[in-house]
């Protein structure tokens, strides 16, 4: 039996990101208490202009009446839609998702908003601090509710430096370094590599470099970097550098404490954390020795929560976090 249709404000979030895309719907005064979805485990496709609008609408469209004949919603009132990579290559998605939102679930109020926004707002809310996206890609957030701090997010080829693609890739140049004999090479990388790929390590460019989920590919590789760190000087050397890497981008938008002195806070959100101390370790030392000024706390919410909390501030003309034309664009609003 179809369940009641239920009145009152629905919102959506999505999350879009380099593992896939997961959709949740909620009452607009119950943000937390809706449904969730896994739309699909693989990432949008970007090509020449961007992020595809297209695939992006033909993966999120049945996600969403699932989920609407699930709660007996009878539409959208808010949506918020968090994409990584939206701020550098949103364009697409700008121009044509809010009239497909619009017309096939009658979504009168959106935000298009980049992940680290929508991570933002789950792990901090609406409150002055910075946070820092660790997963696939890498991206650190900071605002003093006035305007947005940003650093890093700029992909595996340009950047996203101590995330997990990244240390993916410096554990797999470690093991090509010790199939070469050449030194900083890592003989456990390499028999981990091995094992996980299924492939002499002279096959591996041939089996990597045609991947479009390549980054994906390369973050798979993180945790074995992660699991050989307590015996291998080179994994933990790796794993040393990006938490670094991590507190350079958080010092780089951290906002200064505020006029009564409060401290800001600061929050680590993303997969790439649960690795645990060997990563989770060397970040918080890293972080006290160059962001003395803010407070560690925990990320009370994740990137979809994020989202459907925007969706649900959106929905009720509240929203705190300030506008931006690539970070945070407001349509309907």
């Amino acid at each position: 039996m179809a369940p009641a249709v239920r009145t009152g404000s629905w919102v959506l979030g999505v999350d879009s990101g380099g593992s896939g895309i997961r959709a949740a719907l909620a009452p607009a005064d119950a943000p937390g208490g809706g449904p969730a979805a896994s739309v699909a485990a693989e990432p949008v496709r970007t090509g020449p202009s961007g992020i595809d609008p297209e695939h992006m609408a033909e993966r999120l469209a049945p996600a969403v009446r699932t989920l609407l004949a699930e709660t007996g919603a009878s539409g959208v009132d808010a949506a918020c839609v968090g994409a990584a990579g939206m701020a550098t290559l949103g364009d697409g998605l700008r121009a044509e998702l809010p009239g497909f939102l619009r017309e096939t679930f009658g979504v009168r109020r959106l935000a298009l908003a980049a992940d680290g926004v929508t991570a933002y707002a789950g792990a901090l809310g609406e409150r002055p601090g910075a946070v820092v996206v660790a997963g696939t890609g890498a991206i650190a957030l900071g605002t003093d509710l006035r305007a947005w701090r940003r650093a890093d997010g700029w992909g595996h080829l340009l950047g996203d430096c101590g995330s997990g693609a990244w240390i993916g890739q410096a554990g797999l140049e470690a093991a090509m370094r010790a199939y070469d004999g050449r030194d900083g090479g890592s003989q456990p990388l390499r028999t981990r590599a091995e094992q996980v790929f299924g492939t002499p390590l002279h096959a591996l460019p041939g089996k990597l470099y045609p991947r479009p989920d390549r980054p994906a590919v390369l973050a798979s590789f993180a945790p074995e970097v992660g699991r050989c760190a307590p015996r291998d000087p080179v994994a933990a050397g790796i794993l040393r550098s990006a938490a670094r890497e991590i507190a350079r981008s958080a010092a780089a938008v951290c906002p200064e404490p505020s006029a009564d002195g409060t401290e800001p806070a600061l929050a680590l959100t993303g997969g790439l954390f649960r690795m645990g101390a060997t990563l989770t370790g060397p970040v918080g030392e890293e972080l006290a020795a160059r962001l003395p000024r803010a407070r560690l706390v925990d990320a009370a919410g994740d990137p979809l929560q994020g989202a459907v909390a925007v969706a649900a501030r959106l929905a009720a003309g509240s929203l705190a976090l300030p506008a931006d034309p690539a970070l945070l664009r407001l349509v309907g609003a």
